[in-house]
């Protein structure tokens, strides 16, 4: 039996996939309510946290890195510590990292453009609320649409996530070959933290939900958080 979930989605000025995610959790079947950046608290009986996608506070000094400072975080900080699920897409893969509630930064794309197409991507661990719903190895068909995308840790912290199953998704070809899409690392295109329940990934899962929009992939990523 599928579990209804209160999601709460954030915005910041800038933020434009408020209403993608919003429209993507509903069809699921889930409440969904929206939560402005000045507020100090999030509403109760939360089951989600979705940071979504755009360009907050017009990405200037860097992605992610005003908006990190917004009194929402704080509660989303604390709502994460508590356990609480969080999930970050693309601008909230940014804020989430330049925050601190996950490890590595997002740089610049390798060939400097912006770069918006369907991606294929492998799920390189599924033992998370977030991907449960995958197959380990699976590829993905979900749309990518960044500058700044270019994931970067150091050896390090890479090799913590491997040992941890901290790497989510990486990008690949249709048969599950890595391939350089924006320079991160390893070809990473999601994690998550140690406690894995913070989820951070580049692609677009709320603009796959449709197949007359060229993918229903995104579906069975959002519902894992059903379980």
């Amino acid at each position: 039996m599928q579990k209804s979930l209160k999601v709460a989605v954030l915005r910041f000025p800038g933020t434009n996939c408020e209403f993608d995610t919003q429209y993507a959790f509903e069809k699921l079947g889930h409440e969904t309510v929206l939560v402005w950046h000045e507020n100090k608290s999030l509403p109760e009986d939360i089951d989600l946290v979705v940071v979504p996608g755009g360009f907050s506070y017009g990405d200037y000094l860097r992605s992610g890195a005003i908006a990190r400072f917004s009194p929402v975080m704080e509660a989303v900080k604390a709502y994460a510590e508590q356990g609480g699920n969080v999930l970050g897409i693309c601008n909230g893969f940014q804020i989430l990292t330049e925050a601190g509630l996950l490890p590595g930064a997002l740089k610049r794309n390798n060939n400097l453009h912006f770069i918006s197409k369907h991606q294929t991507l492998k799920v390189v661990n599924n033992d998370n609320a977030f991907l449960n719903r995958c197959e380990k190895d699976e590829v993905l068909n979900i749309p990518i649409a960044h500058a700044d995308g270019n994931y970067y840790i150091d050896d390090e912290g890479l090799a913590e996530l491997e040992a941890n199953g901290q790497v989510l998704l990486r990008y690949c070809d249709a048969e599950g070959n890595p391939v350089v899409v924006n320079g991160s690392v390893t070809s990473i295109a999601g994690v998550c933290n140690a406690k894995k329940n913070v989820f951070g990934l580049m692609p677009h899962p709320e603009r796959a939900l449709e197949a007359i929009l060229g993918s229903e992939d995104g579906v069975k990523m959002l519902k894992g958080f059903e379980a």
